[in-house]
């Protein structure tokens, strides 16, 4: 394809924009009921509030300014555990604060240690490289790193795909101790010979299950397997997802110390109960009548729409805007640059509609999105559940209606039904005896 050229405008630097935030539900405190399974030997001790840390105080003012007050359960028992040295794989509800369960202690240990703060050089040596699969969830991460290490020496960057290489090596130059990267521009610049990897101490993967999966399995593996990557002995490792199939958690297995510890918070892999769930029988061909009347009877609510290809994303936005229902859509062929303009558009309510393929289904944290429609359900259960819990985070509740088609989705009717009433949520009569069937 053509040259690469975008370059993504830098991100505020102001102190206000660093630390901005959106509000916790009322059903914040609802988290501690969850049920916390920790497997392996010797787990530390849960943490009880960010104080009984002793974390440096600059990071604890941060904790403070990013406006977390109590720790949720997958940060009272990641943190300890990580804080310790341990491996550790943690499988928590969407929107239950996973990303601050592992940036908060790495900081805390990157402080602890001494990070020399990294000067302007040809190659770069990070002490943590943090992966995960889209290009919008790893600015996320690195905006949210952005707020722990704020007054420190400790320099994140952040590197995906879809922007100019030339830039990704400037910011990596400009030093580097937390890098942030989408796995294709993170191997393509150690590649270049621009980073070094032999003073990691921490890989984490974030969406571990897709990390490891058919998508970005052999990356990962390649990734451990430069000669300059500490082995697994070596450094810490730190595996985070809402979802984690058996298959995966062998596979994890490669990476991980044999003393790793496992934090299921819930049922593994269960949907958020914040989350209202509703399933509809609807053929293919009424999806459209139906998704014009969900989306008349909502108004202007922010609703995240998606669908199974990226050709039927552009199309159905340009249905909406037909219908006069502004919305834009976003999707893996969209260049990086309208894939940005299409989440700014949604976030600021210009476009209270976004039409998106499973590249917005994880990790994406967009404040009051109040519905997820499925106008396509897809073809995992995992998938599922990550997409509903685009709503419902961080103690808010949101909204879910899922469009089943029986010529297509009754592969799904088992395992929905065990997600529905783990989250207990009324299961459709007809959707049991679809699952009968």
């Amino acid at each position: 394809g053509p040259k690469v050229t975008y370059v993504p405008p830098p991100p505020p630097d102001d102190e206000q924009a660093i630390f901005a935030r959106y509000q916790t539900g009322m059903n914040f405190d609802k988290y501690d009921e969850n049920i916390v399974e920790v497997s392996g030997l010797d787990p530390p001790a849960a943490l009880m509030s960010f104080a009984d840390t002793n974390m440096c105080h600059t990071l604890t003012v941060n904790i403070a300014k990013a406006g977390y007050s109590k720790p949720t359960p997958v940060q009272k028992y990641s943190i300890p555990i990580i804080l310790a040295g341990r491996d550790l794989m943690a499988c928590a509800q969407t929107g239950s604060g996973k990303t601050a369960a592992f940036l908060v202690p790495v900081v805390a240990q990157m402080m602890r240690d001494g990070v020399t703060a990294s000067s302007f050089k040809e190659q770069q040596e990070p002490e943590c490289i943090i992966t995960a699969p889209t290009r919008e969830l790893i600015n996320q991460i690195f905006l949210e790193a952005r707020k722990f290490v704020y007054g420190t020496c400790i320099r994140p960057v952040v590197i995906y795909g879809g922007t100019q290489t030339d830039y990704s090596i400037r910011q990596i130059k400009q030093g580097c101790n937390i890098l942030c990267a989408t796995p294709g521009r993170l191997l393509d610049i150690i590649g270049r010979g621009k980073i070094a990897l032999h003073n990691v101490k921490y890989l984490v993967l974030d969406e571990a299950d897709r990390m490891l999966d058919m998508g970005f399995g052999a990356d990962m593996k390649k990734l451990v397997s430069f000669p300059d990557m500490p082995q697994k002995e070596k450094r810490q490792t730190l595996m985070f997802s809402a979802t984690f199939p058996e298959e995966v958690q062998r596979l994890a297995c490669e990476f991980l110390k044999t003393d790793f510890l496992f934090v299921v918070v819930g049922h593994a892999g269960g949907a958020c109960s914040d989350v209202q769930q509703n399933i509809l029988q609807v053929s293919q061909y009424f999806k459209r009548d139906k998704l014009i009347e969900i989306l008349h009877s909502i108004g202007n609510e922010r609703t995240l729409v998606f669908v199974d290809t990226k050709k039927k994303a552009d199309f159905i936005a340009c249905f909406l805007c037909q219908e006069n229902i502004p919305a834009t859509s976003i999707h893996g062929d969209r260049e990086q640059k309208e894939r940005e303009i299409a989440l700014r558009d949604f976030r600021s309510g210009k476009c209270p509609v976004l039409v998106a393929t499973s590249v917005a289904a994880r990790g994406l944290d967009i404040e009051s999105v109040q519905h997820v429609i499925n106008f396509d359900l897809p073809s995992t259960i995992e998938e599922y559940v990550h997409r509903i819990g685009r709503t419902g985070r961080c103690g808010n509740t949101g909204k879910a209606v899922g469009f089943f088609d029986n010529n297509s989705d009754s592969h799904l009717a088992q395992p929905l039904i065990k997600v529905l009433s783990d989250a207990q949520q009324e299961v459709p009569v007809w959707l049991t005896e679809v699952a009968f069937e």
